[in-house]
């Protein structure tokens, strides 16, 4: 089983739904927002797409030119391509990942800098995922009125559910330090705390 870039992936999904170009994939992609999802750029796309074709995953049905347009070649999954899908889909939805985020890194030693500090990045953090939340807002308001069918779209849902989550969490926790529910002075581990008993003697 040869592994397949998230782009080559994601080309793999469009080509299932029906057959396609390359640059109606492109623009596929960007009116349901997947470029949030892979970097899509047309050159490189074309370049996966070659390489399902190489892989038996994709052929191609004909190229044809519309007016003064390039020619254009359309492709289709084949049925190897078809169970590939299928395989990865079971796989990745089912399977967490370890995927290492840079924040939730940051989070675990956000101790190093001062309440306010970290309050105020906090704050910050929380406005810049209302915006991206806003952006997923207007793409899903866009794609009701297209009435694409929902399970088309349904990362971006996702997408939105988890950025209201994360602003909440943010929002609380930059609260909560800043009123000193969480204490930002003092040692690692109370004195009076069970942990200290059981720390070894010399």
């Amino acid at each position: 089983m040869a592994s397949l870039t998230p782009l080559a992936f994601a080309a793999l999904g469009l080509l299932a739904e029906a057959p396609m170009h390359p640059y109606e994939m492109f623009q596929t992609m960007l009116q349901r927002r997947e470029d949030q999802n892979v970097k899509v750029r047309p050159g490189t796309l074309y370049h996966q797409i070659g390489r399902l074709v190489d892989l038996g995953y994709a052929e191609a049905l004909g190229t044809a030119r519309e007016g003064n347009r390039p020619e254009r070649t359309t492709y289709a999954i084949t049925d190897d391509g078809r169970a590939e899908l299928e395989a990865g889909l079971r796989r990745m939805i089912a399977e967490p990942a370890d995927e290492y985020p840079e924040f939730q890194l940051a989070v675990s030693h956000v101790d190093n800098l001062t309440a306010t500090e970290a309050v105020t990045a906090l704050r910050a953090r929380a406005d810049a995922l209302r915006q991206e939340r806003a952006g997923y807002d207007e793409a899903a308001t866009g794609l009701q009125a297209k009435r694409l069918a929902e399970r088309y779209w349904l990362d971006v849902s996702y997408v939105r559910a988890t950025l209201t989550a994360q602003i909440e969490w943010l929002t609380a926790t930059a609260d909560r330090i800043a009123s000193g529910d969480i204490p930002w002075d003092g040692p690692a581990v109370p004195d009076d705390s069970p942990q200290k008993d059981k720390e070894p003697t010399r």
